[in-house]
């Protein structure tokens, strides 16, 4: 076809492709049941997927089964129900009792190791029980200034444990304080067990 003006014709061409770009990036991308061809010449970004590296096997299986597996993978924290407690005498069989609680029904998020000498945080909360050793109150006697959000990761995990035996022959006020003392990984140790 001739054309007084050369531009002409590019013009026409680079308009039609703009065009045809534009319905291109604002029409739906195809469904699946009805896959259309790709052009020669894609001007979409490329789906990259992760390096082999990073997709670790799941926890349990013949090739990464390790603790490091299950962090990468960022696995919810296991929590056990336990049975009912035994009936305590004192106030230190209680806290005892408590605190071997905490630890049991938390065996992701908890220690019983020695301490760091460095904590990330120790909040301290005060417990206060129905006759039955269920929780009635739960008082934030400290909350730390850095990670405070391990307070409330205390305060559950008192909420889960309980409860924590009858205390109804136990001289009231049913209450008792409890320091929790949190490693850089965010597990507790209920400060009773320190000793």
């Amino acid at each position: 076809m001739p054309c007084t003006d050369g531009l002409r014709p590019l013009r026409r061409c680079t308009a039609a492709l703009l065009a045809l770009l534009l319905v291109g990036c604002a029409s739906r991308p195809p469904s699946p049941a009805a896959p259309t061809p790709a052009p020669a010449t894609s001007l979409r970004p490329a789906v990259v997927s992760p390096p082999a590296q990073a997709q670790a096997a799941p926890p349990g299986n013949a090739t990464g089964g390790t603790a490091a597996a299950a962090a990468e993978h960022k696995t919810p924290p296991r929590f056990v129900k336990l049975g009912p407690p035994m009936t305590t005498r004192s106030w230190d069989e209680l806290r005892l009792q408590v605190a071997q609680r905490l630890v049991s029904a938390h065996p992701d998020t908890s220690y019983v190791a020695t301490p760091p000498s460095v904590l990330l945080a120790i909040p301290i909360l005060e417990i206060e029980l129905h006759a039955d050793g269920s929780v009635r109150h739960i008082r934030v006697v400290r909350m730390p200034g850095q990670a405070p959000d391990t307070t409330q990761l205390a305060i559950d995990a008192v909420r889960r444990a309980a409860p924590f035996g009858d205390v109804s022959r136990l001289q009231k006020p049913w209450k008792f304080v409890e320091a929790f003392l949190f490693d850089d990984d965010r597990r507790f140790m209920p400060r009773t067990l320190d000793r």
